[in-house]
């Protein structure tokens, strides 16, 4: 039987598309998309503003997701996530997983890929579309590493790729320890113990699992006790390493979410507006002060329960647009990356469809950056840290190619 469907306009700037939209299981839409793998959205120049020391492939399968997290950036964005924050419509990427085997078989040089930096890989719509475990499955039969981070459950089939590939593994979010407070903050998503069930299930088969107390929020899940019991939970579940920030607003949402705290957790709009009064770019950071001294008492925590710390994108101004990353101050000295994990870079070494990895590469490009060396990788653009597109990975990856040639003419 075909389900009911009614229509959407969804605006793009000057231009727009008029959309059908699917009713079940979730009011979605199914578009088609020319969307490319991509790097971070920041590099490290000329503003200081990248505290990720590896490089990514970015992949949002989905846009908008119906966990609903009340303190998500993703609210702030336009386009399709327009369509989820005014009418609750998910919009799906058709055959998603196609474009990206045909991106990567266009490559030669490639990073770990990122399901996903901005909506959950595992939201229910996805026991429909399966696009999560569809793209895993072309990065493992590649042999390229893949992270998948999430506040759902991660599925058996995605477990069983990402036990497939050395280097792939899966950071878990977790908020708080308090199930009823969990619901509060979010109207979807995996129970505490479910979230707490899928770190033991990565290193249960030897996937190693990041905890992500990502973010911590002031007034609600700021409370000594509860993050003492969350990081003691998720290290004897196996988690390998904890990263942790501070939440910042999106400046277009200060009013929103300030009203919502208060509803919800009776934090009053006074408190929020002093303790929220650093502005770097677009969005409020709590006061440098607070996450000093909130990221010290969970560096105690990790230490004394023998896991790595590290902060994700956490920043002090330093003068006009310049900023300098906190990592430096608080992130765990026996840990090259801030994801805990070392993925090197992989090369395509010849003809066929199995990358490798770069020998001698630990995968942290901000590392090479601040090195007085070469990179191993070969490839003097990544030193820069910097923001890249499809096109740089083609470009890098002629490179290779032209060296994998001359190797070969030298063999024979």
């Amino acid at each position: 039987m075909k389900s009911p469907s009614t229509r959407l306009t969804v605006a793009f700037g000057g231009r727009s598309k008029d959309c059908e939209v699917i009713q079940h299981p979730i009011p979605h839409i199914l578009v088609d998309s020319n969307k490319q793998l991509h790097g971070w959205w920041n590099g490290i120049e000329p503003y200081g503003n990248r505290e990720c020391t590896a490089e990514r492939l970015l992949i949002n399968p989905y846009n908008g997701c119906s966990h609903n997290c009340r303190f998500c950036y993703s609210h702030a964005l336009g386009g399709y996530f327009t369509a989820f924050r005014e009418h609750g419509i998910l919009t799906v990427f058709r055959d998603f997983n196609k474009r990206i085997a045909q991106q990567l078989d266009s490559l030669s040089v490639v990073s770990c890929g990122y399901l996903s930096p901005v909506t959950d890989p595992f939201q229910p719509l996805n026991e429909r579309y399966e696009l999560t475990e569809k793209i895993l499955k072309e990065f493992v039969a590649r042999n390229i590493p893949v992270q998948v981070t999430t506040k759902g459950r991660i599925s058996e089939r995605a477990l069983g790729f990402l036990k497939q590939q050395e280097h792939a593994f899966g950071a878990i979010s977790l908020l708080t320890p308090d199930e009823d407070k969990r619901q509060h903050l979010m109207a979807g998503g995996a129970s505490t113990e479910e979230l707490v069930r899928n770190i033991e299930r990565l290193a249960n088969a030897g996937t190693f699992a990041v905890c992500r107390i990502d973010p911590v929020i002031p007034c609600v899940t700021d409370n000594r006790g509860d993050l003492e019991e969350l990081v003691r939970n998720v290290v004897e579940a196996g988690a390998g390493h904890i990263i942790t920030s501070c939440l910042d607003i999106p400046v277009t949402m200060k009013h929103e979410f300030c009203t919502e705290l208060a509803a919800r957790f009776g934090v009053s709009g006074k408190q929020l507006v002093d303790l929220y009064s650093e502005r770097m770019g677009g969005r409020l950071h709590a006061r440098l002060d607070y996450r000093r001294k909130l990221f010290t008492m969970i560096r105690t925590l990790c230490d004394r329960n023998g896991v790595t710390m590290s902060l994700c994108m956490e920043f002090a101004s330093v003068q006009g647009k310049r900023v300098r990353g906190l990592n430096a101050e608080f992130m765990s000295a026996n840990r090259e990356n801030c994801e805990g994990i070392n993925v090197p870079l992989y090369v395509r070494p010849g003809e066929g469809k199995r990358f490798e990895p770069v020998a001698g590469c630990n995968g942290s490009c901000l590392q090479c950056y601040f090195a007085n060396e070469a990179p191993a990788c070969g490839i003097a653009d990544l030193k820069q840290a910097g923001a890249w597109k499809l096109r740089d990975y083609r470009r890098w990856s002629a490179v290779v190619r032209a060296r994998s040639g001359e190797q070969r003419r030298l063999d024979v």
